[in-house]
Order: C-alpha cells, then sequence, then structure tokens
C-alpha cells in the first residue's frame, strides 16, 4: 500500500489556489469518527461536524465520503505504522520486539482508546463484501502487520531468543488475529491488567 494511493483527490482544486484548512487536523478528525461509529454509521453531517468544514469543502477535496475514509484510513496507517516502529526499535532482541509489537496494540485496546475502535478492523467489517478495493487495502493493511511480526520472530530465531521450531509464519498470523481480536474485545471496556495478560499469554507462542 502506498500513500498516494490514498490521498485526497488533488485534480478538483483549483490549481495554484491555496488549500483553506489543515488537510492533517481534518483527517485526524474523521478517522476518529469513522473509528468509533464505522463507516456506514458515519454520515457527512457528521464529517463536516468532526471536520469543521462545510459539506461543499469535504465534496471538492475528497469527493464523497468513500473518499474522506480512505484518505483518513492512509494517514491512519502511516501514523501507527511510526508509532510501532518506535515502540519496536528500543528492543534488544527478537523476543523483546515481538512482545513490544503485541504490547503497542495492547495499550490501543483498553480505556478511551479501546471503545474508539480501530479504523482497519473496523474497515475490514464494513467491506469485507461490499467494496473490493477499498476491502483490497484493508487487507494490505494487515498483511504488513502479518509481514512485520514474522520478521521480528526470524529476528529472535537468529539471536536465539525464540526456539527455531516455531513456525514464523503460523504464528505471525495467530499473532495477527490476536492483536486485531484485543481492538475489538477493547471496545466493551476491558481492563488494563486483563488485556496484559492476554498479551502475556500470547507469547507461548513463540517460547
Amino acid at each position: 500500500m502506498t500513500d498516494a494511493s490514498l490521498t485526497p483527490n488533488e485534480t478538483t482544486r483549483s490549481r495554484g489556489r491555496p488549500r483553506e484548512f489543515d488537510m492533517d487536523a481534518a483527517l485526524d478528525s474523521a478517522l476518529r469518527v469513522f473509528s468509533e461509529r464505522g463507516y456506514h454509521a458515519t454520515s457527512i453531517s457528521d464529517l463536516t461536524e468532526a471536520m469543521s468544514l462545510a459539506s461543499g469543502s469535504i465534496y471538492k477535496a475528497f469527493k464523497d465520503k468513500r473518499g474522506v475514509f480512505l484518505a483518513a484510513f492512509g494517514r491512519y496507517r502511516q501514523l501507527g505504522r511510526r508509532r510501532l516502529e518506535a515502540m519496536i526499535a528500543p528492543a534488544a532482541t527478537g523476543r523483546e520486539k515481538v512482545f513490544q509489537m503485541v504490547m503497542y496494540y495492547t495499550e490501543l485496546s483498553y480505556g478511551d482508546a479501546g471503545r474508539k475502535g480501530c479504523l482497519v478492523v473496523g474497515g475490514a467489517n464494513d467491506f469485507a463484501l461490499l467494496d473490493e478495493e477499498t476491502a483490497a487495502h484493508v487487507a494490505t493493511a494487515f498483511a504488513a502487520d502479518e509481514r512485520l511480526m514474522a520478521d521480528l520472530i526470524r529476528i529472535g530465531q537468529a539471536d536465539g531468543t525464540i526456539p527455531q521450531t516455531v513456525d514464523a509464519d503460523a504464528a505471525a498470523l495467530a499473532f495477527l488475529c490476536l492483536t486485531k481480536g484485543l481492538r475489538v474485545i477493547g471496545k466493551t471496556g476491558r481492563s488494563r491488567q486483563e488485556m496484559i495478560s492476554a498479551a502475556e499469554a500470547a507469547m507461548k507462542l513463540v517460547s
């Protein structure tokens, strides 16, 4: 997935005319609405209120609600990957990196953040059968996380902190299911300790 594929519609904006709003701030507001309500339950009026934009500005910049979602999705993935990589980087071993990746999603799965939900998981639910192009973006996001986890497991196998007997690809898929499941369960108000206990139990996959 490239960020360019998810940028707002630039061709509808007059050439040379400066944008009249902060695109990043507007998309941050939009993604909060989509994460909390889901795509289908979000209306253009919800977006105009959250983004502090007139409907005409939204249509001009993004064409329609789907365009807003795709642009917000791209920003969500970009920011999330940046935070995830920053959390993983300091870990000294492959096993610690795996745990930090699991903890990244764990920390997003309780309290206010947990109740807001995940735009990627919500997108999978909303678009799996209805919009092939958007569903493909969601599938690409899942695949990127699965690939990263498999790479981290192999780093652990290379440095001796994860057994060679672990099937890296199968374990990565299991972790993907776990971490995305945490984001779903997080909407029900589970406690931080419950989520951390789940993350610690999941580490048995690489023992």
